[in-house]
């Protein structure tokens, strides 16, 4: 009898026989208690030790399918893997018709027919972008955020795309680091919230529009000595689980299906190949179910690191440890085998492997339908949908960042009769908004500040460049013809000054100064946006400053002599419109940082939740010589962490706890009142910080432990109830474990990490209620 049956049927068929049902089942099926490890088991069962290892390998796209066939060299090679089902993944393919033909040769020719998972850094957006996520972080919104991985998820999978290489997870302190704009900043637990509202928001139900999320960089990569990307980390073992590790696990309790480990050491050891984290961590005490993938080439580059003596070894290293999937290593492919056979590498490391990467591909449905993400008529129905331009234009807004507006009431700008100047080349840059990470979106596609300005029709806009903005890379300087130290355009922007009711000046850095391998070591604004600045300031003082930057920003000249300042970060598609309606007060900004802003670079690392030290031991400076400061400079922030104003005026009071003290599996509330006494409505985000005054080990001086983004409006109150339990106050002790210590503690309230209300309470097995 013959069978007219695609490949991939084969393995069903197979399946059955062996006892474990029909592969034929979608994820709810299986979410309903379907035996989806029989399931594959029965797969891996009919795999070769070759094919094995195949799974475990992932390649870059390396050819173009509309065209011939690779006929020799390396794509050649990878042609002949991926007939022979020795590719797991691919990444940076993308687009319905060549992602379905790939999968095509994956599933019809090859022995088993096993699907390949196709990755692509989907990071803020696909084609249509939302803001970079340390700007999506400053709404403190998970709703939002939730909502922008959806359609950044929704436009990728339409594009035939199955996983993503996002969120990043780290917790940055160090403003140098380029990768910053990448994340949610630099609080374990607002990072935490985030983490889980990507992961939820780019994995949704697992449906057609959903990818699997890859949660990175496990771990410790944020904090690169000197703020040097891929540099060298050295942290303690209590800043690791208490600082580096809560956003992940967050994370993989949320469901994420994969995780990518990073190019840094830990203790020594390469992350790639660093049992401690992969193996005892994540995989043991998480209980984390799903696959690790390597970072680019970073199997590879433990060689480098001098801890691999050549590839060989490296791959068995990284296996050993772990790291499941190869990406772009090639040492999998080329030495795995060998190492089996060799005993130096167990096969049961190389099944638990596989059977990891074969359960990420039953849950995304890949074994049930391989072609469930090729269908060209939805790509072109879903690609740049109205819905999604809404969604990412309301991120934007929410991620706006008042950080100064003084006496002189410049904002928000009045709509009718007013002269206005804008000046700044990145006023009307179309690229630059879109930010770094969009590798998936069109040049010029971004609503520029000027068009955003241009749809308000009342005033006279006039626009100057004023000086250009090099990216800093030698390379495109010299491609482009830009000259750093250009002040030509200096006096046709002073002159626009000089007539204006309003300046507007948006200065800051492109969107390709930051990202990976883009560390600064200085944090003023790039060039001669400084310089202008002033020019421009010497015409005319009444200056909005709106800066479009990647990272926090070290501006103390503007802090105190700019009137108002705007953080606008790169805020994907809808970048000037949002922008626009906040200046014009159609928006009421409501965004708090979530990374401080230094006075400069020298206070690099700086974070709120830092410790206590032995001088001043009073928590007070001295005028003594004696104590923990700069001799030249004040060791506060320029803005602090949680620090955002509004068009509303936000006041604190009477804040209370239902108890002095609780038990053990007991609570007490919080609560206070926020008035708005303005006659602006508003949104606030409430912050809620504790201080545990003594531990086995020292403690920070404060950490935020929950928020509430509530909205007040003109001259209302409203009441804000936290609760505290063991949960709350749990940390890594010094018995290196989670857990509650008994002890006195701090509560604080307010606006920011600044906050301006506290009280205490004490928690214990004597503690009476």
């Amino acid at each position: 009898m013959k069978y007219n049956l695609p490949k991939y049927a084969w393995v069903a068929l197979l399946a059955i026989a062996l006892g474990c049902g029909s592969t034929k089942q979608n994820i709810a099926s299986t979410k309903q208690g379907l035996p989806i490890d029989r399931k594959v088991d029965s797969v891996l069962n009919l795999m070769t030790l070759e094919e094995k290892v195949g799974q475990m390998n992932q390649y870059n796209g390396f050819w173009d399918v509309t065209g011939p066939a690779p006929k020799d060299g390396v794509a050649a090679d990878k042609y002949e893997h991926l007939k022979k089902g020795w590719v797991g993944s691919m990444l940076n393919v993308k687009g319905v018709k060549d992602v379905k033909a790939l999968q095509k040769i994956a599933v019809e020719q090859t022995r088993l027919g096993i699907p390949v998972i196709f990755g692509y850094d989907v990071i803020h957006g696909y084609k249509t972008i939302s803001p970079i996520p340390l700007a999506e972080a400053a709404s403190w919104d998970m709703e939002a955020i939730e909502k922008s991985a959806g359609i950044a998820a929704a436009e990728a999978a339409a594009s035939g795309l199955n996983w993503t290489f996002a969120p990043m997870v780290d917790v940055s302190r160090d403003a140098r680091w380029g990768r910053v704009m990448e994340g949610a900043g630099e609080d374990p637990y607002l990072g935490s919230q985030i983490a889980v509202a990507r992961v939820h928001g780019f994995q949704g139900d697992l449906g057609e529009f959903n990818l699997a999320a890859c949660v990175k960089h496990f771990a410790g990569y944020s904090f690169a000595e000197s703020g040097k990307d891929y540099n060298t980390v050295d942290i303690s073992n209590n800043t690791l689980h208490n600082i580096v590790l809560p956003p992940f696990k967050a994370a993989s309790d949320a469901g994420a299906l994969t995780f990518m480990n990073s190019f840094n050491e830990l203790e020594g050891i390469p992350a790639t190949a660093n049992a401690y984290l992969q193996r005892d961590i994540l995989k043991k005490d998480w209980g984390f179910k799903g696959f690790v993938v390597s970072d680019w080439g970073s199997m590879g580059e433990m060689m480098a690191h001098g801890y691999a003596k050549d590839l060989k070894h490296a791959a068995e290293l990284a296996a050993n440890a772990g790291s499941d999937m190869d990406m772009e290593s090639h040492g999998y492919i080329q030495h795995l085998v060998n190492l089996v056979k060799e005993g130096k590498v167990s096969e049961s490391n190389i099944n638990d492997a596989v059977r990891r990467i074969l359960r990420v591909k039953f849950e995304l449905g890949l074994f049930d339908n391989p072609y469930k993400y090729c269908d060209e008529a939805r790509e072109q129905q879903t690609i740049g949908k109205k819905e999604f331009h809404d969604g990412v234009l309301d991120m934007a807004k929410k991620s706006i960042v008042l950080l100064k507006n003084d006496s002189k009431n410049l904002l928000p700008l009045k709509k009718q009769g007013q002269k206005i100047a804008l000046i700044g080349a990145l006023a009307n840059d179309k690229t630059s908004p879109l930010g770094s990470w969009r590798i998936g979106a069109d040049e010029n596609t971004a609503v520029s500040v000027l068009e955003g300005l241009q749809a308000y029709k009342g005033n006279q806009l006039v626009y100057a460049k004023g000086a250009d903005v090099a990216l800093g890379d030698p390379k495109f300087i010299v491609e482009t013809k830009i000259n750093m130290t250009d002040k030509s355009g200096f006096g046709e922007a002073v002159n626009a000054a000089k007539g204006a009711d309003v300046v507007i000046m948006v200065l800051g850095e492109h969107g390709l100064q930051t990202g990976e391998g883009r560390s600064r070591s200085e944090l003023g604004l790039p060039g001669v946006q400084q310089e202008l600045l002033e020019e421009v300031y010497k015409a005319n003082p009444n200056i909005v400053l709106v800066l479009t930057n990647g990272r926090p920003l070290a501006l103390p000249w503007a802090a105190q002599n700019i009137p108002a300042i705007v953080e606008a970060w790169h805020l994907g598609t809808e970048s000037g419109n949002a922008i626009a309606q906040v200046l014009y007060g159609d928006y009421n900004p409501s965004g708090k940082l979530p990374m401080s802003f230094p006075r400069s670079v020298g206070q690099m690392p700086l974070y709120y939740n830092h410790k206590a030290t032995g001088r001043p031991g009073n928590g007070q400076p001295t005028e003594s010589v004696f104590w923990s400061h700069y001799i030249d400079q004040s060791n506060a922030p320029l803005y602090p962490f949680g620090h955002g104003l509004s068009y509303s005026k936000f006041e604190y009071s009477n804040l209370k706890l239902s108890s002095p003290s609780f038990s053990e599996k007991g609570n007490i509330t919080v609560t206070f009142d926020v008035k708005n006494n303005s006659n602006v409505d508003g949104k606030e985000v409430a912050q809620l910080y504790i201080r545990d005054i003594i531990g086995s080990v020292t403690r920070p001086v404060k950490e935020l432990k929950g928020f509430e983004v509530v909205e007040i409006k003109a001259g209302q109150t409203k009441t804000i109830t936290f609760t505290i339990d063991e949960k709350t106050i749990e940390f890594y002790t010094a018995n290196k474990k989670w857990e509650a210590e008994p002890g006195d503690f701090m509560v604080f309230v307010g606006g920011s990490s600044a906050t301006s209300l506290e009280t205490g309470f004490s928690y214990g097995k004597d503690a009476k209620p």
